[in-house]
């Protein structure tokens, strides 16, 4: 009997000893939650993964919707990141339910003087995707001066380009996803797109050329951070012997609207300097980083770019040849307000 009392209280004991630590442990992590808001440190709370299919009808509307209430001076301007993050809630993400007469009635309630705040209220994701395309779009459209033989005129529009140079012909169909052999099977995370060997490259958003020279997949190729690091764009495939413009160098700064190289067909070879891509084409990457660990490896989160591509096209650059240095230079020349 006395053994039996003795075990009933060591095991109370037990019992209120692991209560106490859980508690303790419970009250820490909520403290070490506060100390995070409170100093700003930084949470796991990023983004992971962006499934963007805004159809191309759907983009250029909104842009061109945003364009016009700048440049007429409306008392409401409208902001097309808002515009499509409203409707990529109200489709569940599937753009293949637009119609234009959805935007026409939230542009409407907008200029009314409603704001997109009290619209989305209600919409559990309107921030997630708030947050997906101001990165993707971030530094699409702003004021700008435009500068072309010694004129310079105030703008406000699209201060990306397209990466083809304007004048030269290409095509291309939405091939994100579609399946890659060499080396090993994989999916195809950019848009080729199909030009002439020797067409000039053009740098889409300004920044910083952080990849530079030969890979076996994309044969001599240029990769450019953009200057708030969350966005990479990579340009591959780059023409033989001529793949870049004299004035590339790693660590570089470009400005959007620049040469950046030529299309070719180099890769998929070990060796250097290599055509063995069948038709020539540039590769047509855009990667996005909202953490460090995203730079490289399994978490990268590269996006589908046909929509955007065909939107950039009303916005190419127009180049000249350099009859001393044989490279093409752009003619006009940008300034974005800060």
């Amino acid at each position: 009997m006395r053994y039996i009392i003795i075990s009933k209280w060591r095991l109370t004991v037990v019992l209120l000893c692991f209560l106490l630590i859980c508690s303790f442990s419970i009250s820490l992590i909520l403290y070490a939650k506060q100390v995070v808001s409170a100093t700003g440190l930084p949470e796991e709370s990023y983004i992971k993964w962006v499934d963007f299919n805004v159809s191309y009808p759907a983009l250029k509307k909104a842009v061109d919707i945003d364009i016009v209430s700048h440049t007429n001076e409306d008392t409401v301007t409208v902001n097309f990141i808002d515009i499509l993050s409203y409707l990529a809630c109200k489709y569940g993400n599937n753009f293949s339910k637009y119609r234009s007469s959805d935007m026409d009635a939230l542009v409407k309630k907008l200029k009314n003087g409603e704001s997109i705040e009290a619209l989305s209220e209600n919409m559990k994701h309107f921030d997630y995707y708030k947050e997906c395309y101001k990165t993707i779009f971030g530094e699409f459209l702003g004021d700008y001066t435009e500068e072309k033989n010694g004129q310079k005129v105030s703008k406000y529009g699209l201060t990306v380009f397209s990466p083809i140079a304007k004048g030269y012909y290409y095509s291309s169909y939405d091939d994100f996803g579609a399946g890659r052999s060499y080396g090993y099977k994989r999916k195809h995370l950019g848009h080729d797109i199909m030009a002439s060997q020797g067409t000039p490259v053009i740098a889409v958003e300004s920044g910083t050329v952080t990849e530079l020279g030969w890979n076996q997949y994309g044969g001599w190729r240029i990769g450019i951070r953009s200057f708030d690091t969350k966005r990479y764009y990579y340009y591959a495939h780059l023409q033989k012997d001529k793949p870049y413009h004299s004035g590339i160098e790693l660590g570089k700064s470009v400005t959007a609207g620049d040469v950046i190289g030529y299309v070719g067909r180099t890769g998929y070879s070990v060796k250097e300097n290599v055509n063995n891509i069948e038709k020539s084409h540039l590769h047509f990457g855009l990667q996005l980083i909202f953490d460090p660990s995203q730079e490289k490896g399994s978490k990268e989160i590269w996006v589908d770019l046909y929509a955007i591509t065909k939107l950039l096209k009303q916005n190419a650059s127009q180049v000249k040849k350099n009859s001393q240095t044989k490279d093409f230079d752009r003619i006009t020349h940008i300034t974005k307000a800060t």
